[in-house]
């Protein structure tokens, strides 16, 4: 040892080349200058530091040895090794533990020995021969191969891999090896051992100015070529130099003669080479492998990295790691052969040539070209988009191309399935690189839930679900949130919707995307279906929804008509007096009065605690009737279908109903007051003519407030009613009932003149109304004048009967001159009724003439309907030459024919 340590390095480095090779130390020159030079070298070969891997290696090789307790108590070793700290670098004590249990002295192994040995070189391409792994090369892991007659058979080729064309037989038989030189005896086996890995070693002028002769030419090259010296381009290249410069381009590494130009992004031959055309053309065409590799690898080494990219990214990028791994093993077979061509088959034709290599990597040309394709198309694209697009490049007709799409598919697919899957059973959502198509906010209160907590990206819905399935898919989760959350219900979802077996592999993700019409529409469907019916049945049994629809009916849509008609009658005082000295308790009260005197007392107790009054803001000039309204409190899952917006709806349904209805209660009185004053004004014949224009007006108005009420109970409450809830019978989900109800909602507003474009015909309507009320003020003044009269003219009378019972003169002069005088001062008063009447007249049906213009107009049969009972006589047609165009034109008449 110590006679060993005085040694310098040099010395035992040569040593060992001459114990290795069993040559003396002049014949071992260029041997062990090589060897110096792997010494020094750099070299950091790409090998995947997997503990778990090169541990299952070793006892998997333990278990060839039929050593099952050694391998068995590796692994007990090895356990408790990882739960100590006493090595830091354990990957590396256990490869170099799998190294060592390596017979080098295996024939068979001859071939792998030398290419380990040849992957030490260090990387300068200029300087050092092709053998030269460089950084970023894959680890040569070599299938077994065995046949007869040195065939080659593939037996880790996988059966979706690029190499799954099954390497058999890469050139036909091997050669069997002859000795080295002619009239050499036998070697030994370690000499033969030491002379088979000197021929791995490269053919360099440089490192070898003598022995060997030169390999036998391709048969591609009908010329041999010119000694050619270690940076010697002008020289002619052989096709064996340009196979190995060929099989690193396919990883992605520059040869000698090959490199990657940057100005053309492609792999190019140095133009100081000097190739015949043919080898050149040939060279290109495989070099193209290469640039697909490296344009896959960029995006595969870029996105890995980025956690950002998410479940989905990551997903392709093992598909297309898995699809490289393939293609690597197809190139490990290759290296495997040019090893055993230059180890073994010295002084024969080389195996494996340029055309060779166009045969046996056209399938795979093929797909990667499909995968840079893929690619390409995937730049910026993450989640569900992702998915679609690897689904759109399913859509070929090629069988080949499209079961690897599927296959890419069936895996970038699984974590979308597992997000569905986790939403519709569970209600949960997971999704924290927003890949998946449903969208959760978590700002949004309880009480918007359904409404705003969950949506749909649209972008990330993949193009094999139907936005149909996408629509039922977010239902079903949201109506197991909104269960838990909003109506507290604790029901497990398991026992709602049981769960179907998940996609627990991209196996399974394949068979369900092969059937998407079938298994996949069916758990959509089945899971849809109950969840949506254990939602409604829980909203209509326990919250009563149906009862509280109904009851928006009957009170805010004025259907309780007993209700509505004794209610009024109790406000009438209240509501009479200016709105600024009403009190909401007092109206409250009477409210309650209301409820108990009519039918309205036997609904649902749940349902007459929400009723309650309202009191609108106070303009100026406002009477109680102005700023009265009924108003319904709704909380918890209701109000989810009766949101704000709605009930905002049903308040301007409410006040225009409310109005109309106290139109035709101001009408009746005024018929009331009629009836019951014309026998009493019979006295008065100077009167009559006021009383019949009271009459014939009053008439109008009653006729066009009947005919609106008609309209509006019937042709557009009951109608959207009973449409309302045919549509609630036949719903299948929460989402129907709340499109159905809000459908019912604008159509109200929209054929009530309550919305925008009906603003003009609301103004006309609105002073129709003001011109009732103010032929009520103008009538009950008359009568009470009238009436005044009546009762003074019955006084004289009865004075004067009295007198004359008494015997005494019934009036005197002065008596008789003063009641003359205020007699006529009345007379003087009627042309000033008649001529307010008419003025009253004049304006209400100038007002309703430009009422019936406007709805000719309307888009709405309905309202052109109503113009034809509301001028029932064609008096206003009559007057109007734009009205008799328009109900010319709607009857069908001409207008010359009128």
């Amino acid at each position: 040892m110590a006679a060993l340590d005085q040694k310098s390095p040099n010395v035992l480095l040569q040593s060992l080349c001459c114990r290795i090779t069993g040559k003396s130390e002049a014949e071992v020159a260029h041997q062990f200058q090589y060897a110096v030079r792997v010494v020094g070298s750099n070299y950091a070969p790409t090998i995947e530091r997997d503990e778990f891997l090169v541990s299952e290696k070793i006892k998997k090789e333990l278990l060839k040895q039929r050593r099952e307790g050694d391998a068995a108590l590796f692994s007990e070793l090895h356990r408790k090794l990882q739960t100590q700290g006493v090595l830091k670098h354990r990957w590396s004590v256990l490869y170099l533990l799998l190294s060592l249990c390596e017979d080098p002295r295996k024939p068979s192994r001859v071939g792998s020995y030398g290419a380990l040995f040849a992957q030490a070189l260090p990387r300068d391409a200029h300087s050092t021969p092709f053998y030269c792994t460089r950084p970023g090369s894959l680890p040569l892991s070599y299938p077994e191969r065995s046949g007869p007659g040195g065939v080659q058979i593939s037996t880790s080729m996988g059966t979706s891999g690029i190499s799954s064309l099954g390497v058999y037989s890469l050139n036909g038989p091997t050669p069997t090896p002859q000795p080295l030189l002619a009239g050499h005896p036998p070697q030994t086996a370690g000499q033969q051992l030491g002379s088979r890995l000197a021929w791995a070693l490269p053919n360099s002028s440089a490192l070898a100015p003598t022995s060997r002769a030169p390999l036998a030419p391709s048969p591609l090259s009908t010329r041999a070529p010119r000694p050619r010296h270690d940076g010697d381009l002008t020289a002619e290249v052989g096709e064996a130099a340009l196979v190995r410069d060929i099989l690193y381009v396919f990883q992605g590494i520059d040869g000698k003669f090959i490199k990657m130009s940057n100005t053309d992004n492609c792999y190019k031959i140095d133009s100081k080479v000097v190739l015949c055309k043919s080898l050149r053309d040939t060279s290109n065409r495989l070099a193209e492998l290469g640039w697909l590799h490296n344009k896959i690898r960029k995006y595969t080494d870029s996105r890995s990295l980025d956690r950002a990219f998410g479940l989905v990214g990551q997903s392709f990028c093992a598909s297309l790691h898995q699809e490289l791994k393939e293609y690597y093993r197809l190139l490990a077979v290759l290296h495997s052969q040019v090893e055993d061509d230059q180890g073994v088959n010295l002084g024969v034709e080389s195996s494996l040539t340029l055309r060779r290599l166009l045969v046996w990597t056209y399938d795979p040309k093929v797909r990667l070209k499909t995968l840079a394709a893929l690619v390409d198309f995937c730049q910026g694209r993450k989640g569900g988009e992702l998915a679609s697009a690897v689904h759109a490049y399913g859509k070929t007709g090629d069988p080949q191309m499209r079961a690897l799409v599927q296959h890419i598919l069936s895996l970038v697919s699984h974590p979308i399935l597992n997000f569905l899957y986790r939403w519709i059973y569970d209600g949960e959502l997971e999704d924290t690189y927003h890949e998946f198509f449903v969208a959760s906010d978590p700002t949004v209160k309880t009480d918007r839930l359904w409404h705003d907590k969950y949506s749909l990206r649209k972008s990330m819905i993949p193009t094999f679900i139907t936005m149909d399935q996408a629509r039922k898919v977010l239902l079903i989760g949201k109506s197991i949130n909104f269960l838990h959350q909003v109506c507290h219900d604790r029901t497990s979802p398991g026992k709602i919707t049981p769960a179907s077996k998940s996609t627990d592999s991209p196996k399974d993700a394949a068979e369900l995307l092969s059937d998407l019409e079938g298994a996949f529409q069916g758990k959509i469907d089945a899971a849809y279906f109950e969840t949506s019916k254990y939602l409604l049945n829980v909203l209509n049994q326990n919250y009563l929804l149906l009862e509280h629809l109904q009851a928006m009916r009957r009170y805010l849509l004025l259907g309780q008509g007993d209700f509505i008609r004794h209610l009024m009658d109790l406000l009438k005082p209240e509501l009479a007096r200016p709105a600024t000295t009403l009190y909401q308790h007092n109206l409250t009260g009477i409210l309650e009065t209301a409820v108990r005197a009519t039918n309205a007392q036997y609904d649902n107790a749940e349902i007459l605690k929400r009723l309650d009054v309202r009191l609108l803001e106070v303009s100026p000039g406002d009477t109680g009737w102005d700023v009265f309204s009924l108003d319904y409190h709704v909380e918890g899952p209701i109000a989810t279908v009766f949101t704000r917006e709605c009930m905002s709806h049903y308040l301007r349904v409410f006040n225009f109903l409310w109005r109309a209805k106290r139109m035709e209660y101001i009408l009746t009185d005024i018929w009331k007051g009629q009836m019951c004053n014309a026998k009493l004004l019979k006295s008065m014949p100077e009167l009559s003519g006021v009383l019949h224009q009271c009459h014939i007006l009053a008439n109008e108005m009653v006729h066009f407030i009947h005919q609106m009420q008609y309209y509006i109970t019937f042709e557009v409450l009951e109608c959207c009613w009973d449409e309302l809830w045919n549509k609630v019978e036949k719903a299948q989900d929460l989402d129907h009932i709340i499109a159905a109800h809000e459908g019912f909602l604008d159509s109200v507003i929209s054929r009530c003149l309550l919305d925008t474009n009906s603003r003009s015909l609301l103004n006309q309507l609105r002073a129709i109304f003001d011109q009732i009320i103010e032929f009520q003020s103008a009538q009950d003044s008359l009568y009470r004048s009238a009436l005044e009269e009546l009762a003074l003219r019955l006084q004289y009378e009865e004075r004067k009967k009295q007198r004359d019972s008494e015997g005494e003169w019934g009036v005197t002069a002065e008596q008789e001159a003063e009641e003359n005088r205020r007699i006529q001062e009345f007379q003087e008063t009627i042309p000033k009724m008649r001529s307010q009447l008419r003025i009253l007249t004049h304006f209400y049906q100038g007002i309703v003439q430009q009422f019936l213009v406007l709805i000719m107009t309307s888009p709405d049969e309905s309202l052109r309907f109503l113009s034809f009972r509301l001028d029932f006589n064609e008096h206003y047609r009559a007057r109007d030459p734009r009205l008799r165009a328009s109900l010319g034109a709607t009857r069908g008449r001409r207008p010359s024919n009128i």
